[in-house]
């Protein structure tokens, strides 16, 4: 009758604390787990932000004026800047366009950059856009 009388009074100290501590350690992780879901929400929509900056630099970029090549760089806002690089592409195998009424192959590297420096993510996006070769002032 004793033996079950002490079985009867309920949990001891011990297992209370145990089972505090499973909850603790269950209900820590559990934290972990939603911060980086949280986390990886955040760079989601920073990389699609920069996607669309990026598209509307590149569908824009020389649409009234000519392809030149060189680098420029510029801000999109106070979070995004960018560094678009424009080089003359040809395919390999084919000779490179001599006549002044030729149209020429640009390649387009643009580069969208945020964050602080040490910390800095970057997104890479590249294109190829077609301009004459000689006539600086004929459109696209």
């Amino acid at each position: 009758m004793n033996a079950s009388r002490r079985h009867a009074r309920g949990f001891s100290l011990l297992e209370v604390i145990a089972a505090i501590m499973l909850l603790a350690i269950a209900f820590g992780a559990l934290m972990e787990v939603a911060g980086g879901s949280i986390r990886l929400s955040k760079d989601a929509a920073d990389h699609s932000q920069a996607a669309l900056w990026a598209r509307t630099l590149l569908d824009t970029r020389f649409a009234i004026d000519p392809v030149k090549p060189g680098v420029t760089e510029g801000h999109f806002d106070d979070h995004y800047r960018w560094k678009l690089a424009v080089t003359p592409w040809t395919a390999p195998g084919v000779a490179s366009a001599t006549n002044a009424n030729a149209m020429q192959m640009y390649r387009l590297d643009l580069d969208v950059m945020w964050g602080a420096e040490p910390f800095e993510h970057k997104a890479h996006f590249s294109t190829l856009r077609i301009g004459s070769v000689n006539s600086p002032t004929a459109p696209l």
